[in-house]
Order: C-alpha cells, then sequence, then structure tokens
C-alpha cells in the first residue's frame, strides 16, 4: 500500500513539473537566432570587398564610373557574395580632386534597398589606378669615388664548389641582385678582359678603384693565360697568382668577394690547364691547395711571397646562423636566405692578427674561434682602408642571396621609396550592410 502511494505521489510531481515547463515555455519571448548569433556586418562588408578586388574588377570600375555594363555586372556580383537577407549600398568616392577643396567627392552608388534598416555597419577599402606604380630607388654605392661592381663570368674558366649552378648562371643572379645598388656593374666575360682589370685597365668606362669584385667560381679562381708558366705566378701551382691577388686588392682597395667553400683552392684555365683535371673529374684547373689563401692574404698585407703558416680553415662540418645584423638586413632589403646555413670552411680568427686585419662585418656568428662567414678590412694605417675580403665558407652549395646581403649590410646603401600625392590616382570605397527588417 505504501509503495503504491510513493508512486503515485511521485507521477503528481512529474506531473505537476511538466505542467509548470510547458506553461512557462507558452510565455516566454525566445530572441530570434540572428539576435543570439548575429552577423558581423563589419567582417561581412571587409571580405567582400576583397572578394570582388581578387582581380581588380572592384578597382577598374571604380576608376571607370561610366562603364554602365560594369557596374551592373558589379552589382550582380555584389548580390551573390551576401546572404538573401542582407541589403547593401556601395559607394565610390574620389579623393583630394584637385579642382575642389574637398576631400572626398561621390561618384557613383549602387544598393538593393532605400534603407539599410536599424541594424547595419560599414567597412571603407581604398584602391589605386593601374596606372599609378610605386617605386624604391637604391642609393648607388661608392657615387663619390668608385661604385664598380665586377662579376667574374669568365667563359674561359671552370668553376668548383658551387655543386648545382654555373658561374655564369651565379654571375646573371648576382647581376640581377646587385646591379642597382652600384653606379656601374661590368660581367668580366673572359680571362683577357680580366687581366685588363687586374691592371688598371678599364673595360665599359668604370673606375678600377675602390671597387667590388665577386667570384663566381667558388673553390677556383680564373686566371689569365698570360700568367701561365711565368714567376712568380707559377710558384707552388699558382699560389703565386694568389698572392697577386691580394697585391692589387690592396693596391686598388677592392673588396674581394668568395662566395662559397675555401678561396683561393684552384686556378682555372680550360685553355692553358687543358689537360689537368682535379681528384673530381673537372678539367681546366689546377689546386694550390690551402697555400693559396695564404698566398693572398699576405698579398692584401704586402707581405712578402710565402705560403708557411697555420691552415686557415677548419674542415669540421658546422651549422652556422646568420648574426643580428644580417637578419636586419634581409627585411630592409627583401633578401631572405635561410638563418641556419652549413659551413665546413671557416677562416681561423687568428689571421686577423696576422694579416692585420679587422672584422668590417660578421654574416655568420664566430664559432670556437673561426669565423665562418666575415667580411674583412685590412689597414695599412689608422683609419685607412686598403683592400677588404669577404669569406663564405658555406659547404658547397653557393647562395647568391648571401652574398648580396653581406655586402649591402656591410656598405649599407639607402633605399628610397617613392611618395605618392598625386591627384585622381585613388578611389575610396565604402560598402554598408544591413540586415533585411532592421533586426
Amino acid at each position: 500500500m505504501d509503495k503504491m502511494m510513493r508512486t503515485i505521489e511521485a507521477l503528481i510531481v512529474i506531473i505537476i513539473i511538466a505542467g509548470a515547463f510547458i506553461a512557462a515555455s507558452a510565455f516566454a519571448i525566445l530572441p530570434w537566432p540572428r539576435q543570439v548569433s548575429p552577423i558581423n556586418l563589419r567582417r561581412l562588408s571587409y571580405t567582400t570587398l576583397q572578394t570582388l578586388n581578387t582581380n581588380y574588377d572592384l578597382s577598374t570600375a571604380a576608376f571607370n564610373v561610366t562603364d554602365n555594363d560594369a557596374w551592373v555586372g558589379l552589382s550582380v556580383a555584389l548580390s551573390a557574395c551576401l546572404p538573401p537577407n542582407v541589403l547593401f549600398n556601395l559607394t565610390v568616392y574620389d579623393v583630394g580632386n584637385s579642382s575642389t577643396t574637398q576631400l572626398y567627392t561621390s561618384l557613383k552608388t549602387i544598393s538593393n534597398a532605400e534603407s539599410l534598416g536599424a541594424t547595419s555597419d560599414a567597412f571603407s577599402y581604398t584602391v589605386a589606378s593601374s596606372s599609378v606604380t610605386f617605386n624604391m630607388v637604391p642609393q648607388k654605392i661608392g657615387e663619390q669615388g668608385g661604385g664598380t661592381l665586377y662579376i667574374l663570368n669568365c667563359s674561359d674558366a671552370n668553376g668548383w664548389w658551387i655543386t648545382g649552378y654555373t658561374a655564369q648562371s651565379l654571375a646573371d643572379d648576382l647581376y640581377k641582385l646587385l646591379s642597382p645598388y652600384f653606379a656601374n656593374t661590368v660581367m668580366v666575360q673572359n680571362t683577357t678582359q680580366m687581366e685588363r682589370m687586374l691592371n688598371g685597365l678599364t673595360l665599359e668606362g668604370e673606375t678600377v678603384q675602390n671597387a667590388v669584385v665577386i667570384n663566381t667560381f667558388g673553390e677556383a679562381v680564373p686566371m689569365p693565360s698570360v700568367y701561365y708558366n711565368q714567376s712568380p705566378y707559377m710558384a707552388d701551382n699558382y699560389a703565386g697568382y694568389s698572392h697577386f691577388l691580394g697585391q692589387k686588392t690592396n693596391q686598388y682597395n677592392w673588396t674581394w668577394a668568395s662566395i662559397v667553400g675555401y678561396p683561393f683552392y684552384y686556378v682555372s684555365n680550360t685553355a692553358v690547364f687543358s689537360g689537368i683535371q682535379n681528384d673530381w673529374g673537372i678539367y681546366g684547373m689546377r689546386q694550390t691547395g690551402g697555400s693559396g689563401s695564404i698566398a693572398f692574404l699576405r698579398g692584401l698585407d704586402n707581405q712578402d711571397y710565402g705560403t708557411s703558416g697555420d691552415a686557415v680553415t677548419d674542415s669540421v662540418t658546422r651549422q652556422v646562423t646568420l648574426t643580428q645584423t644580417a637578419i636586419d638586413a634581409c627585411n630592409y632589403y627583401g633578401i631572405y636566405p635561410s638563418t641556419y646555413q652549413t659551413s665546413t670552411r671557416a677562416l681561423a680568427d687568428s689571421i686577423r692578427t696576422t694579416y692585420h686585419l679587422s672584422i668590417g662585418l660578421n654574416i655568420f656568428n664566430p664559432v670556437s674561434g673561426y669565423n665562418p662567414g666575415t667580411l674583412y678590412t685590412h689597414s695599412s694605417a689608422p683609419n685607412v682602408i686598403t683592400g677588404s675580403f669577404l669569406a663564405l665558407g658555406l659547404t658547397r652549395t653557393p647562395d647568391v642571396r648571401l652574398t648580396s646581403l653581406s655586402l649591402l649590410s656591410y656598405y649599407q646603401p639607402r633605399l628610397y621609396r617613392s611618395e605618392y600625392t598625386a591627384y585622381g590616382t585613388s578611389r575610396l570605397i565604402v560598402l554598408e550592410l544591413g540586415l533585411m527588417g532592421g533586426i
């Protein structure tokens, strides 16, 4: 009996609760779905304008308000981009017309309703005329004395340690990257032209003094045939020629750039060394080994020829990183090599004392007493630079972006960006959106 009464009581409680819920639901006013999760009209306006201008259709129409066909097509596209319950009003304004003091002048309006209701929002979008160009004019390196960039592109020499490239392809890429920053850029097309350059004779009326010379042949250096079988150039498998190059770098205050590997490890001339190859089957070159780098540095320092001394490279594979200075230059000049590289041909920091060198710029952070990527300056007197040497000791694969970044980071040419203030070259587009019914 007690169990039956408890069951009846439970049923009565359930009936009372259900009745209360039904009664409350009948009088409750629930919000519309658009109020619970409203459309973000401002964001929708922004994305719609971007969509309409994907192929510059909106920009084109904004500068041709009399083209009715274009505007009919734009109105259809606008309606297709928006939900059916969204109203729009799109207005194009001229910005700063020279004939009036008014900043914004309405030129064209399209709409699908007389009123956007009580709930609306808008976004503005500025477009430029297709005839407007924004230029960036770089400062020329060495405008007041020098300003010549020599890129070795000798057709009668072979490169080494430039895996995946030819010296000629590297020369072409370097020309594209660096020529805007120099007063003159000269492609040295063969070793005969290189001989003229080494003897201070111009190739295209350029200034030889204070030039930058980029060797695109990696660990090999092109050698004019006039130095073949002649003393003192042929000493120690032509390490004497490297000594001569160091002397010329000092004499003309050149910045000699070695873009990859072990500098001056080979000399190359496909004619005079036609039957000679290195250990990997590349003909037209002779190995000078470590003697070449030491001989060059001795020549740069105006020391007598010699090849004795400690090894100047570290053969241990190391991961190296760009310095913060180089990273900052990446953003300024818009050149973005990887911040991590592999170097197995880093010069020992001890060469600074031996050859009177200073660090003009570290491209890579030093590692355990070695400099994997550094631009050295040589001084024969305080504050007087007589020759510089860029050595990027990368492993096998050169990256012309690193060479370009190194030179630009050192010389620091400024970039002059154009500022445009011409009238009639901008249009302001305002897209207002509203919800049908105003809620």
